[in-house]
């Protein structure tokens, strides 16, 4: 473990002051984007970091109130074999957003430069190609308009074993460890210098990496929403006035009765009086 890794767990920040927060911060980000629509940005945010780094939770809570049709979130299987045949890029190049809209990865080609690398899923030749094109792609994407945001969750390996020993336990979270996950305990120093590497060769002044500390979740993504709204040049969009219209008092229409239409039971029903 480095001196950097070691580091001692800080204060969980206080629950009352992370919702009252991140209520704030959520209402910026419906008001991004709307900017986005009304000015037809295209925004990418890569997702990347250690396994149960905090990454989902964060886009979860990014994601919770804007309109899916706006925000989508990218989370891409393995490759298919036809796909191991294309150039690296071109699979995540169908995801990219159109004129108004923000896309979300939850891992991105960034894949190569870790997990393919550590578990030999690429081969050397291959894992030097992407290192040498990597900053070329990006480039290529921000001079032609596109918003590109990079965030690295950086997580301790005692956190990460603690957030993986509740996964195993929490049959609600089993589903999010798998045994490459498990595998990443074994392999930490070798995805330590993996991801040393890929930040030497990818972090450019023109799309820089941006590190998000999250031994805390809750700090974690505080901190990365208010990062990303703070680099984002987006400002409020006055909405149209909207009014109710008044209901009409009808033509006589009379509803059939319920009776003649399948419902759900009611469950709910049968909870009640069992405290």
């Amino acid at each position: 473990m480095t001196t950097s890794e070691a580091r001692k767990k800080p204060k969980r920040f206080p629950k009352k002051l992370y919702e009252t927060e991140l209520l704030r911060l959520q209402g910026e980000l419906v008001q991004m984007q709307e900017w986005v629509k009304a000015t037809g940005v295209r925004l990418v945010v890569i997702f990347e970091g250690r396994d149960a780094a905090g990454k989902g939770g964060a886009i979860q809570r990014v994601v919770e109130n804007l309109n899916p049709r706006v925000a989508r979130i990218v989370a891409l299987p393995a490759p298919t074999e036809r796909e191991r045949t294309q150039w690296y890029f071109q699979r995540y190049i169908a995801h990219l957003p159109a004129a108004g809209e923000i896309v979300l990865l939850d891992r991105s080609w960034y894949n190569r430069a870790g997990v393919e690398r550590v578990m030999g899923f690429c081969t050397p030749q291959e894992y030097d190609r992407f290192l040498r094109q990597c900053p070329t792609f990006e480039d290529m994407l921000i001079e032609d308009g596109i918003m590109l945001r990079k965030y690295w969750f950086s997580v301790s390996p005692d956190e990460q074993e603690r957030r993986f020993r509740e996964r195993l336990e929490n049959p609600l979270k089993r589903w999010k460890l798998s045994p490459m996950d498990l595998e990443s305990i074994s392999r930490w120093d070798e995805y330590s210098k993996a991801k040393d590497d890929m930040l030497a060769a990818t972090d450019t002044e023109i799309a820089p990496w941006t590190i998000v500390e999250s031994e805390d979740k809750r700090r974690s993504r505080l901190n990365m929403i208010a990062h990303l709204l703070h680099t984002v040049p987006w400002a409020p969009i006055e909405l149209p006035t909207l009014e109710l219209p008044a209901r009409p008092s009808g033509d006589g229409y009379v509803r059939p009765p319920r009776e003649v239409a399948r419902a759900v039971p009611d469950h709910a029903a049968t909870l009640l009086g069992k405290d």
